[in-house]
């Protein structure tokens, strides 16, 4: 696999909210807004043996398992992307008592990764570029 992106930023609130926040999957709707609709089973927070999909505002679906899981931790999914597979890890990371530190890491292998990869990546970048100060803002008001 090769690293198509990294990304790290800090949020204003413990790890054991971070982590509740991020964990409700079916909410990121709220500050993602790249996310038109996001379905998660079992339902509820994200848990070690999730399965869900992403649809986004441009009508692409993407569906998702989760592959690793350890709480307050990180998790990791993996789903199909055109013709690569990816793997989203989410860490999360204590820095002190009140903030933490995310760290989102999108792996790619397979036909394109290299190439199509990197336009992926640039896309994804710009919807980051909007949705963590969305993200930031909210968990700063919980």
């Amino acid at each position: 696999m090769i690293t198509i992106l990294n990304r790290e930023f800090v949020v204003d609130a413990s790890i054991e909210i971070a982590w509740a926040h991020l964990a409700k999957i079916e909410e990121w709707t709220s500050w993602a807004r790249h996310i038109k609709e996001v379905k998660l089973s079992p339902s509820g927070d994200i848990s070690h043996n999730s399965v869900g999909s992403l649809r986004l505002t441009n009508g692409i679906e993407s569906e998702f398992r989760v592959t690793e899981f350890q709480l307050h931790h990180n998790w990791k999914w993996r789903g199909p992307f055109l013709w690569m597979r990816m793997e989203y890890d989410h860490r999360f990371e204590p820095l002190g008592d009140y903030k933490t530190k995310f760290t989102w890491i999108i792996e790619g292998e397979g036909i394109g990764a290299s190439t199509i990869g990197r336009v992926f990546a640039w896309q994804y970048k710009r919807n980051l570029d909007k949705a963590i100060p969305l993200l930031q803002h909210e968990i700063s008001n919980l």
